[in-house]
């Protein structure tokens, strides 16, 4: 039985990667042939960057089951990061080197914060844990728009108020220049190297939901009570799940950072609206589904994109097809529908197999 059920389970990891491999391939030989517009291939790295952004917050809410409406947070978090010390060594390092150093970075300076804002946020539960996370996004966002960061012989400055009080010396350089952001990072980010970190998010997502650790998680989020009397210690699980997820969500930020020549912290961008947008990625590819949010993500960015030439009518569309999604997915008529799909095609294999004894 347990060699069935890892035989099915590493099946089931395989077609998920080769669902990610062959669309990256398709891709590339679509680009090789000229058949890609610049519009789409502006597209690839965005659809790199909300995979892993669903992916990852799909640990926090489908395994871990935990609503978090912060999530763009830690990604403001891991873009401002890695963009500043790529600002920092621009000239003095490979800019792909810079990157993939600049992803680390990103990754722990976001998980450290999940770790911080986890200790008193994972002690709620439900409503009261969306609305502090929500609020925790903002604050985020809000305090990176007023920092004044800047560097010359003397050292790091900072303040609050404006570059002129950082007192620079001559030949000094303003590194985040509160709202404006960090202007100068290099645009190192490709679709192969975003492909590589969808498929490294996979690879962590799926393998922690797979162990013991992850057992541990989803036995937390069915039943706490029973999860915490068997003496799985509750806040050392919530906070792996919740850091993990804030660290992947980093790493997007990132490459986010590094697709752009100018970073700013702009409610578009980092707001509790890219927040809900990634839940509704989430939530459409089914709770705890990891496939189901790569499929999501993918569809549902290139949706409107898709749509764009009805023009006014183009989010109206995109509505529609939101409702019967979400309708397929979660109304009981639906449910039982896909799984006499799933019993028909089940019995069909079968008899075949059965005729071959």
């Amino acid at each position: 039985m347990k060699s069935t059920a890892k035989r099915k389970l590493f099946i089931n990891n395989m077609i998920t990667y080769a669902i990610v491999v062959i669309a990256y391939l398709i891709m590339q030989i679509l680009i090789g042939a000229g058949q890609v517009s610049s519009l789409m291939k502006g597209l690839l790295v965005p659809f790199c960057i909300y995979v892993i952004m669903a992916v990852s917050l799909n640990l926090t809410v489908g395994i871990l089951g935990e609503l978090s409406l912060g999530h763009a947070g830690f990604m403001c978090v891991g873009a401002f990061a890695g963009a500043l010390f790529s600002k920092c060594v621009k000239g003095a390092m490979d800019p792909t080197v810079a990157m993939l150093i600049a992803i680390v970075i990103g990754a722990v300076v976001a998980a450290v914060f999940g770790v911080l804002i986890g200790i008193p946020v994972l002690r709620l539960r439900g409503d009261y844990l969306a609305i502090v996370t929500l609020a925790f996004g903002e604050i985020i966002k809000n305090l990176v728009n007023a920092v004044y960061l800047g560097r010359d012989s003397q050292g790091f400055h900072i303040s609050f108020k404006d570059s002129i009080s950082l007192n620079l010396e001559e030949g000094g350089e303003v590194l985040i220049k509160g709202a404006q952001g960090i202007t100068g990072t290099p645009q190192a980010a490709t679709f192969t190297i975003g492909v590589i970190l969808v498929i490294i998010t996979l690879f962590i997502v799926m393998n922690l939901v797979n162990s013991r650790t992850g057992r541990a998680i989803m036995a937390i989020r069915d039943n706490r009570i029973a999860a915490e009397s068997i003496g799985i210690n509750i806040t050392k699980y919530k906070l792996l799940a919740f850091s993990v997820s804030a660290g992947l969500a980093g790493v997007a930020g990132v490459l986010y950072a590094h697709n752009l020549t100018t970073l700013t912290a702009l409610p578009k961008n980092f707001g509790y609206n890219m927040s809900i947008m990634i839940l509704v990625y989430v939530v459409l590819g089914g709770i705890g589904s990891i496939r189901g949010s790569v499929i999501a993500t993918v569809v549902l960015y290139l949706l409107p994109e898709m749509l764009r030439g009805l023009s006014n009518y183009r989010m109206l569309m995109y509505a529609i097809v939101l409702i019967l999604a979400m309708l397929f997915n979660s109304a009981p008529q639906f449910v039982v529908f896909r799984e006499r799909i799933a019993e028909s095609l089940s019995r069909k294999n079968k008899k075949p197999a059965k005729e071959a004894a």
